[in-house]
C-alpha cells in the first residue's frame, strides 16, 4: 500500500537528476519535498520526490502530482487566493479555465462561502472574488497561474476585510501618482515545529543559547529552515515576485525576506502572493508559519515589516528636506498608523531589541530603536528614502503602504501642528 510520509521539522531538500528513481527512506531518516527543473521546457517547477516507505513501495502520488497536462489542453488551473476574516489568514481554491490569459480581466469573478471564513451571515453568505493580480504558479507548474483577488458583497461594495480597494483609491489619486516613487517592504516571519507552537530548532519546553550568533548565521546549531527560506525565494522569483533578497534574523527560527522596490498597489499584491507561497511551502515541509509579532517572550528580537518608502522629490536634489517634512506629518498621525500597522504589536514596540516605544514617536539617522530611520547614504547624499520601523509582521501591506502615501502626500496639517511637531522632534525644516 502507497504511503505518504509527514516530514519532520529537521527536513532536508535535494536535487536529483531524476525524478523517476526516488531514494528509499526510513521512518528515522524523514524525506522532504524535492525542488526539480523540468528539462523539457525553459521553466522551472517544483517536483515532488518519489516516497517509499520501508517495504519499497512506491508513492504513486508523485506521477499526477508532476503530471505535466501542457501537451494535451489549453486548459490551465487558476488557484484564487484572497484574506480571510482574521485580516491575517490567506485561503485559496482552484478553478479550470479554458486557455491560458495575460490580465486578470480576462479572469471570472467567483464567489465563495464567507460564513466558513468569517466574512458572511450564513444567511446571506455570498462573497464575490474580483481577480486582481497573476502569478504563476510554482507548484503546479506549466501555465498555470495564482490569482490574488479581493472581496465583494453581490451588491458590488467592498466587504470589511477587502483593504486593497481603499488602497488602490489612494494609489490612484492624481497627486499620488505625481509623486510616488516606490516601497520596499522587509517581511520578517517564525518558524514553529508542528503542535507545540515552539520555533524550528530549539529544544522542546527550552531555550537555545542568547542571541548574537544567529543573524546571518551559517551551521547547523546556529541555522535553522535555511530550506524553507531558500525554496521560497526561488518559487517567488519563478512566480514573478519581485522579491529581492532573504537572510536569517536575529532570533534563531527566525527569517526575512525583501520585496520591492514596487510601486503602488502591486507592493501589496507581492507581499500576499509571497505570504500564500511561504504558506505553502511550511505546509509540505510540516513547519508552521507564524507572522506573530512577538512570537516568544522574554529577550528575544520580535517580528516586524519594516517597510522603505520613497517619492520622486525624496530622491532629488534637497530630498533630505522632503524627508524630514514627511517625518513630521508622521509624527502628527503616530497614532493612526499605529492602529493599522498590526494585532499584538505592543508586545513588540517596547523600546528594546532594535525597536522604539510604541507610545512615543521618534526618528534618528542609522538608528534602529528609532520608529522613523534614516539612513547614512540618505544623510550623506541629502536624497533617499525613509524606513518606517513601526509595523509588525502581520501587517496588512495594502493598508501600511497605502497610509505612508496618505499621510506623507495628501494629508496637510495645520501649520501651528507642524511648528509644534519641528519643536518636539528638534527637527528644522
Amino acid at each position: 500500500m502507497a504511503q505518504i510520509l509527514a516530514p519532520s521539522t529537521q527536513w532536508q531538500m535535494r536535487f536529483t537528476k531524476s525524478s523517476h528513481h526516488a531514494s528509499p527512506i526510513t521512518s528515522n531518516t524523514w524525506s522532504s519535498l524535492l525542488m526539480k527543473q523540468n528539462k523539457k521546457t525553459s521553466s522551472a517547477k517544483f517536483r515532488v520526490l518519489a516516497v517509499k516507505s520501508d517495504g519499497s513501495t512506491i508513492n504513486r502520488l508523485e506521477g499526477l502530482l508532476n503530471l505535466d497536462i501542457t501537451p494535451f489542453t489549453d486548459k490551465i488551473i487558476a488557484e484564487y487566493i484572497w484574506i480571510g476574516g482574521t485580516g491575517i489568514d490567506v485561503r485559496s481554491k482552484s478553478r479550470t479555465i479554458s486557455k491560458p490569459v495575460e490580465h486578470p480581466s480576462e479572469l471570472p469573478k467567483w464567489n465563495y462561502d464567507g460564513s466558513s471564513t468569517g466574512q458572511a451571515p450564513g444567511e446571506d453568505s455570498e462573497v464575490i472574488l474580483y481577480p486582481q493580480a497573476i502569478f504563476k504558479d510554482p507548484f503546479r507548474g506549466g501555465n498555470n497561474i495564482l490569482v490574488i483577488c479581493d472581496a465583494y458583497t453581490p451588491a458590488g461594495e467592498p466587504i470589511p476585510t477587502n483593504k486593497r480597494h481603499r488602497a488602490a483609491e489612494v494609489f490612484s489619486n492624481p497627486r499620488v501618482i505625481a509623486e510616488f516613487h516606490g516601497l520596499g517592504i522587509k517581511q520578517e516571519y517564525t518558524l514553529l515545529q508542528t503542535n507545540v507552537n515552539w520555533p524550528l530548532g530549539w529544544p522542546v519546553g527550552g531555550y537555545p543559547g542568547p542571541q548574537g550568533p544567529y543573524y546571518c548565521s551559517a551551521g547547523a546549531d546556529k541555522s535553522f529552515g535555511r530550506d524553507i527560506s531558500d525554496a521560497h525565494y526561488k518559487a517567488c522569483l519563478f512566480a514573478g515576485i519581485n522579491i529581492s533578497g532573504t537572510n536569517g534574523e536575529v532570533m534563531p527560527g527566525q527569517w526575512e525576506y525583501q520585496v520591492g522596490p514596487s510601486v503602488g498597489i502591486e507592493a501589496g499584491d507581492h507581499i500576499w502572493a509571497s505570504r500564500y507561497i511561504l504558506e505553502r511551502i511550511t505546509e509540505q515541509a510540516g513547519v508552521v508559519l507564524s507572522l506573530d509579532p512577538k512570537p516568544i517572550e522574554g529577550d528575544w528580537n520580535g517580528a516586524g515589516c519594516h517597510t522603505n518608502y520613497s517619492t520622486k522629490s525624496m530622491r532629488e536634489d534637497g530630498g533630505f528636506e522632503v524627508i524630514k517634512k514627511a517625518i513630521l506629518n508622521l509624527s502628527l498621525r503616530h497614532k493612526e498608523h499605529i492602529s493599522a500597522y498590526g494585532e499584538g504589536n505592543e508586545r513588540r514596540l517596547t523600546g528594546k531589541h532594535e525597536t522604539a516605544s510604541i507610545n512615543t514617536f521618534s526618528w534618528g539617522v542609522a538608528n534602529r530603536g528609532c520608529s522613523i530611520r534614516v539612513g547614512r547614504d540618505t544623510e550623506k547624499n541629502g536624497k533617499g528614502y525613509l524606513e518606517d520601523r513601526r509595523p509588525a509582521s502581520n501587517m496588512d501591506p495594502y493598508v501600511v503602504t497605502s497610509l505612508l502615501a496618505e499621510s506623507t502626500l495628501l494629508w496637510e496639517p495645520t501649520l501651528e501642528a507642524e511648528a509644534l511637531a519641528a519643536q518636539k522632534l528638534a527637527l528644522k525644516v
